[in-house]
């Protein structure tokens, strides 16, 4: 459901269901990473859509491939709730499942 807000007067609506908190829309273009691309050497990173990236990240001496909305404050991209983090063992039985999601998705 699109939320309102109004703003000197004109209804503005956001079509974003995000729970991160505020969110810059207009990020310079140096700052946009092209869908697909990897962003980060000490992170590996990459953008699947926007601001929805997919980083190898390690926590508390273990790997995870982190799939996650992030949200931009002072400048910094931080991570929202919105997301998953998957133990390498995960992430290859995800990989594993790939032709029968995609068939099930055919059918759909």
């Amino acid at each position: 459901m699109p939320k309102h807000k109004r703003s000197q007067g004109k209804l503005e609506s956001s079509s974003s269901d995000s729970d991160e908190g505020p969110v810059d829309r207009n990020v310079p273009p140096e700052k946009k990473a092209k869908m697909g691309s990897r962003t980060d050497a000490k992170e590996p990173t990459w953008v699947l859509q926007g601001k929805k990236l997919v980083k190898i990240r390690e926590f508390k001496g273990k790997v995870y491939i982190d799939i996650r909305e992030f949200y931009e404050k002072n400048g910094e991209l931080l991570p929202g709730k919105k997301g998953i983090s998957l133990t390498p063992e995960l992430w290859k039985k995800l990989l594993s499942l790939g032709d029968e999601i995609n068939e099930a998705i055919n059918k759909t």
